[in-house]
Protein backbone atom coordinates (compact mmCIF):
# COMPACT_ATOMS: atom_id res chain seq x y z
CA UNK A 1 0.00 0.00 0.00
CA UNK A 2 1.23 3.17 -0.93
CA UNK A 3 2.14 5.73 1.78
CA UNK A 4 0.55 9.03 1.93
CA UNK A 5 1.81 12.40 3.92
CA UNK A 6 -1.37 13.55 5.62
CA UNK A 7 -1.40 17.65 4.47
CA UNK A 8 -2.63 20.22 7.14
CA UNK A 9 -5.83 19.80 6.66
CA UNK A 10 -6.17 15.94 7.00
CA UNK A 11 -3.89 16.05 9.71
CA UNK A 12 -6.45 18.56 11.38
CA UNK A 13 -9.40 15.94 11.43
CA UNK A 14 -6.88 13.19 12.14
CA UNK A 15 -5.71 14.60 15.40
CA UNK A 16 -9.50 14.98 16.69
CA UNK A 17 -10.74 12.36 19.11
CA UNK A 18 -14.09 11.08 18.85
CA UNK A 19 -14.44 13.11 22.74
CA UNK A 20 -13.71 15.85 20.93
CA UNK A 21 -16.46 15.58 18.12
CA UNK A 22 -18.97 14.80 20.89
CA UNK A 23 -18.16 17.84 22.42
CA UNK A 24 -18.30 19.98 19.54
CA UNK A 25 -21.68 18.67 18.80
CA UNK A 26 -22.96 18.83 22.27
CA UNK A 27 -21.59 22.68 22.55
CA UNK A 28 -23.41 23.50 19.22
CA UNK A 29 -26.81 22.18 19.97
CA UNK A 30 -26.32 23.63 23.38
CA UNK A 31 -25.19 26.93 21.40
CA UNK A 32 -28.38 26.74 19.12
CA UNK A 33 -30.67 26.03 22.42
CA UNK A 34 -29.54 29.16 24.12
CA UNK A 35 -29.73 31.69 20.89
CA UNK A 36 -33.51 30.13 20.63
CA UNK A 37 -34.14 31.61 24.32
CA UNK A 38 -32.76 34.68 23.79
CA UNK A 39 -34.04 35.04 20.40
CA UNK A 40 -37.56 35.09 21.98
CA UNK A 41 -36.79 38.97 23.19
CA UNK A 42 -34.13 39.75 21.33
CA UNK A 43 -32.74 38.24 17.70
CA UNK A 44 -30.02 40.57 17.91
CA UNK A 45 -28.77 39.87 21.46
CA UNK A 46 -29.01 36.23 20.18
CA UNK A 47 -26.82 36.84 17.24
CA UNK A 48 -24.51 38.86 19.22
CA UNK A 49 -24.18 35.46 21.54
CA UNK A 50 -24.22 33.42 18.66
CA UNK A 51 -21.21 35.29 16.99
CA UNK A 52 -19.05 35.31 20.31
CA UNK A 53 -19.47 31.37 21.06
CA UNK A 54 -19.09 30.44 17.71
CA UNK A 55 -15.57 33.03 17.19
CA UNK A 56 -14.42 31.14 20.81
CA UNK A 57 -15.18 27.20 19.71
CA UNK A 58 -13.62 28.02 16.53
CA UNK A 59 -10.87 29.84 18.11
CA UNK A 60 -9.93 27.26 21.20
CA UNK A 61 -11.58 23.79 20.49
CA UNK A 62 -9.89 20.68 19.35
CA UNK A 63 -12.81 20.22 17.01
CA UNK A 64 -12.66 23.29 15.25
CA UNK A 65 -12.43 23.08 11.57
CA UNK A 66 -9.57 25.86 11.41
CA UNK A 67 -5.80 24.00 11.66
CA UNK A 68 -3.38 24.71 14.18
CA UNK A 69 -1.84 27.63 11.68
CA UNK A 70 -5.07 28.93 10.99
CA UNK A 71 -5.86 29.01 14.93
CA UNK A 72 -2.48 30.89 15.75
CA UNK A 73 -4.00 34.15 13.87
CA UNK A 74 -7.46 33.53 14.02
CA UNK A 75 -9.21 36.64 14.92
CA UNK A 76 -12.84 35.93 14.57
CA UNK A 77 -14.99 34.93 12.03
CA UNK A 78 -16.47 37.94 9.34
CA UNK A 79 -19.74 37.51 10.18
CA UNK A 80 -22.30 40.62 9.27
CA UNK A 81 -23.46 43.06 11.96
CA UNK A 82 -27.53 42.00 12.24
CA UNK A 83 -30.20 43.63 10.14
CA UNK A 84 -33.98 42.41 11.49
CA UNK A 85 -35.42 42.74 7.84
CA UNK A 86 -33.76 39.40 7.29
CA UNK A 87 -35.62 37.69 9.56
CA UNK A 88 -38.37 35.67 8.46
CA UNK A 89 -41.71 33.70 9.44
CA UNK A 90 -43.01 31.33 6.98
CA UNK A 91 -44.84 28.14 6.49
CA UNK A 92 -43.12 24.94 4.48
CA UNK A 93 -45.25 24.87 1.22
CA UNK A 94 -45.74 20.97 -0.45
CA UNK A 95 -44.06 22.14 -3.59
CA UNK A 96 -41.71 20.10 -5.02
CA UNK A 97 -41.95 17.56 -1.69
CA UNK A 98 -40.42 13.74 -2.46
CA UNK A 99 -37.76 14.74 -5.48
CA UNK A 100 -34.61 12.85 -4.21
CA UNK A 101 -31.56 14.57 -4.33
CA UNK A 102 -28.09 12.64 -4.40
CA UNK A 103 -24.99 14.30 -3.53
CA UNK A 104 -21.74 12.75 -4.11
CA UNK A 105 -18.79 13.47 -1.68
CA UNK A 106 -15.35 13.33 -1.65
CA UNK A 107 -15.08 11.28 1.84
CA UNK A 108 -18.73 10.09 2.71
CA UNK A 109 -20.14 8.37 -0.35
CA UNK A 110 -23.23 9.66 -1.81
CA UNK A 111 -25.15 11.74 0.39
CA UNK A 112 -29.43 11.01 0.18
CA UNK A 113 -31.50 14.17 0.24
CA UNK A 114 -35.44 13.99 -0.19
CA UNK A 115 -37.12 17.23 -0.27
CA UNK A 116 -39.93 18.01 2.17
CA UNK A 117 -41.03 21.49 0.07
CA UNK A 118 -40.16 24.76 -0.36
CA UNK A 119 -39.70 27.95 1.89
CA UNK A 120 -41.42 31.21 -0.32
CA UNK A 121 -39.38 34.12 0.93
CA UNK A 122 -41.06 37.46 0.12
CA UNK A 123 -38.94 39.70 -2.11
CA UNK A 124 -36.18 36.40 -1.95
CA UNK A 125 -37.10 34.06 -3.84
CA UNK A 126 -37.66 30.43 -2.77
CA UNK A 127 -35.51 27.99 -1.14
CA UNK A 128 -35.97 23.97 -1.25
CA UNK A 129 -35.97 22.12 2.20
CA UNK A 130 -34.66 18.92 2.59
CA UNK A 131 -34.43 16.14 4.76
CA UNK A 132 -31.38 14.26 5.47
CA UNK A 133 -32.14 10.13 4.40
CA UNK A 134 -29.43 8.73 6.23
CA UNK A 135 -27.83 8.42 9.82
CA UNK A 136 -29.05 10.97 12.09
CA UNK A 137 -31.76 12.82 9.68
CA UNK A 138 -33.34 16.34 9.79
CA UNK A 139 -33.78 19.48 7.94
CA UNK A 140 -31.39 20.76 5.54
CA UNK A 141 -31.39 24.26 3.80
CA UNK A 142 -28.64 25.54 2.53
CA UNK A 143 -28.60 28.60 -0.20
CA UNK A 144 -26.33 30.34 -2.56
CA UNK A 145 -26.98 33.65 -3.20
CA UNK A 146 -25.56 36.92 -5.32
CA UNK A 147 -22.87 37.43 -2.76
CA UNK A 148 -21.47 33.97 -3.08
CA UNK A 149 -17.60 33.96 -4.60
CA UNK A 150 -17.84 38.09 -4.91
CA UNK A 151 -14.88 40.45 -3.19
CA UNK A 152 -16.13 41.33 0.90
CA UNK A 153 -18.70 38.44 0.19
CA UNK A 154 -20.21 34.82 0.68
CA UNK A 155 -18.58 31.45 -0.11
CA UNK A 156 -18.72 30.87 -3.27
CA UNK A 157 -20.41 27.57 -3.04
CA UNK A 158 -22.62 28.72 -0.62
CA UNK A 159 -24.06 28.84 3.51
CA UNK A 160 -26.05 26.61 5.10
CA UNK A 161 -29.44 28.44 6.86
CA UNK A 162 -30.72 25.11 8.34
CA UNK A 163 -29.10 22.59 9.48
CA UNK A 164 -30.70 20.58 12.31
CA UNK A 165 -28.70 17.23 12.38
CA UNK A 166 -25.94 20.09 13.74
CA UNK A 167 -28.42 22.03 16.10
CA UNK A 168 -28.60 24.74 13.34
CA UNK A 169 -32.64 25.52 13.87
CA UNK A 170 -34.05 28.36 14.96
CA UNK A 171 -37.56 27.03 16.04
CA UNK A 172 -41.52 27.29 14.72
CA UNK A 173 -44.46 29.39 15.45
CA UNK A 174 -47.45 27.81 15.61
CA UNK A 175 -50.60 30.54 14.99
CA UNK A 176 -54.28 30.10 16.29
CA UNK A 177 -54.61 27.80 13.22
CA UNK A 178 -53.50 24.41 12.03
CA UNK A 179 -50.10 25.96 10.00
CA UNK A 180 -46.47 25.90 11.44
CA UNK A 181 -44.40 28.99 10.60
CA UNK A 182 -40.63 28.46 10.61
CA UNK A 183 -38.04 31.10 12.13
CA UNK A 184 -35.88 31.43 9.23
CA UNK A 185 -32.76 34.16 10.03
CA UNK A 186 -30.25 34.75 7.65
CA UNK A 187 -28.44 36.50 10.33
CA UNK A 188 -27.63 33.19 11.42
CA UNK A 189 -25.90 31.93 8.02
CA UNK A 190 -23.25 30.35 8.41
CA UNK A 191 -20.29 28.27 6.51
CA UNK A 192 -20.34 24.78 5.91
CA UNK A 193 -16.61 23.75 7.54
CA UNK A 194 -15.29 22.98 3.94
CA UNK A 195 -15.14 26.27 3.62
CA UNK A 196 -12.19 26.27 6.16
CA UNK A 197 -10.28 22.48 5.69
CA UNK A 198 -11.07 20.89 2.20
CA UNK A 199 -10.81 17.61 4.76
CA UNK A 200 -14.77 17.99 5.52
CA UNK A 201 -17.35 16.62 3.34
CA UNK A 202 -20.12 19.29 2.79
CA UNK A 203 -23.45 19.11 0.93
CA UNK A 204 -23.76 22.37 -0.99
CA UNK A 205 -26.47 24.40 -2.53
CA UNK A 206 -27.61 23.03 -5.42
CA UNK A 207 -30.08 24.65 -8.17
CA UNK A 208 -33.19 24.63 -6.10
CA UNK A 209 -31.39 26.39 -3.44
CA UNK A 210 -30.36 29.58 -5.31
CA UNK A 211 -31.04 32.76 -5.10
CA UNK A 212 -30.51 35.42 -7.45
CA UNK A 213 -30.53 38.40 -4.80
CA UNK A 214 -28.10 39.40 -2.13
CA UNK A 215 -27.93 38.53 1.32
CA UNK A 216 -25.29 40.24 2.72
CA UNK A 217 -26.00 38.81 6.27
CA UNK A 218 -24.64 36.10 8.29
CA UNK A 219 -21.09 34.70 8.25
CA UNK A 220 -18.91 36.19 5.24
CA UNK A 221 -15.85 34.95 3.58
Amino acid sequence: MAEHELDAAEQTLANMSALDIADWRLRTFALYDTVRKIAADSPEEAHAYWRQERDRMFGTHPASALTDEAKASFYGLKTADYDPIYRFYVPLTNQGAGREMNVETGTDGVVRFVRLGTFDLPELGQLAVWKLMGYGGGIFVPFRDATAGQPGGSYGAGRYLLDTIKGAFHGVVRGPGPEVQYVLDFNFAYNPSCAYNEAWACPLAGPANRLAVEIPVGELY
